[in-house]
């Protein structure tokens, strides 16, 4: 039997450029059958929020050739051929000594043609490319173990919330796209990955503090109770990722790390948010992480915490490995 006949390369303005997708029609989502072009037409109808969460930082993209029933593939390195109007900023792995030119989001022409690479996931740095080594933005990560129920991952989030409050800082709450959420400040670009790894322990340890029976801090997967939420400070480490903000997830149903409101967070559930129905919920509310920039945080009172807890015998853990560039 011959293989069903390609469906033709259509062409689309996305703002001052034209993208060229190549089989459109191909399923990528096998839930409700959505194509690479709905994916396309899902991201377009987000561009302000993906751009904004995306803009400057270097990003991996996770993509999916044969839609996400099939491989995926972790790629850092933007290929050649890409065209001359796409930008890009340079890292260095110091353990492998070996740079790499990643993809870096300006504008959603920029995002369109990942897709048309099949890049399902954007997964950025939390650093910009003025200078990739001082990250911007401090990444809590609330990491459900796998019998860990979703009641209490939003009950958790609230401490944070409150916590939070009590630094001044402003947090940015989203789905996950998976099982956790995730909570985004934006800080001052004065510190290192170590430092603000530091500083993430020390806010972890402050929420294990006031939940104990819920939450852990502690570094080996094997030796947490199937049934805590683990706060994941290791993603703020040096060229650790997790999906932006309205990245699609590569699963069945097409799920949207989806940004939320904090009085949303006891009647969200993580399937809510897909790329059926974030489109419409987008229209309505716009782009709930917007004034983010406008809300910079220092993180000289977590350093403070850090101390306190590196005297108190706290032992920091080993830094987790960086992953090889494709």
């Amino acid at each position: 039997m011959a293989p069903p006949a390609k469906s033709p390369a259509i062409v689309l303005e996305v703002g001052d450029r034209d993208v060229r997708i190549t089989n459109p029609d191909r399923e990528y989502f096998p839930a409700r059958g959505e194509t690479k072009l709905d994916l396309v037409n899902y991201y377009l109808s987000v561009g302000d929020g993906i751009v904004n969460a995306l803009r400057e930082r270097p990003c991996m993209m996770h993509r999916f050739p044969k839609g996400i029933e099939g491989d995926k593939v972790h790629q850092k390195r933007v290929p050649h051929g890409a065209p001359l109007w796409l930008e890009t900023v340079r890292v260095t792995f110091p353990r492998y000594n070996r740079k790499a030119d990643e993809l870096c989001v300006t504008e959603l022409a920029h995002v369109i043609w990942a897709v048309q690479m099949s890049t399902v996931e954007f997964h950025p740095w939390n650093s910009r490319r003025a200078d990739v080594e001082k990250p911007d933005e401090w990444r809590i990560d609330l990491d459900p173990g796998p019998d860990c129920p979703w009641d209490r991952v939003q009950r958790v989030a609230h401490v944070a919330h409150e916590v939070l409050d009590e630094l001044g800082a402003v947090g940015w709450p989203k789905t996950s796209g998976g099982s956790g959420m995730h909570i985004y400040v934006r800080i001052a670009p004065e510190w290192g990955f170590k430092d603000v790894r530091r500083g993430a322990l020390a806010f972890a340890r402050e929420v294990e503090r006031r939940m104990p029976d819920d939450v852990t801090t502690t570094w080996w997967r094997k030796d947490r109770d199937p049934a805590d939420l683990f706060v994941d400070y290791n993603q703020n480490a040096r060229d650790h990722t997790i999906a932006a903000a309205y990245s699609v997830r590569g699963n069945a149903i097409g799920t949207v790390s989806a940004p939320i409101r904090w009085d949303e967070v006891d009647d969200v559930a993580p399937d809510d948010f897909t790329i059926a129905t974030m489109p419409a919920r987008f229209a309505e509310l716009g782009d709930l992480h917007a004034g983010i920039d406008d809300a910079v945080f220092e993180i000289d009172r977590l350093l403070e915490w850090a101390e306190r807890d590196e005297r108190d015998g706290a032992a920091e853990p080993p830094e987790p490995d960086a992953t090889e560039p494709d």
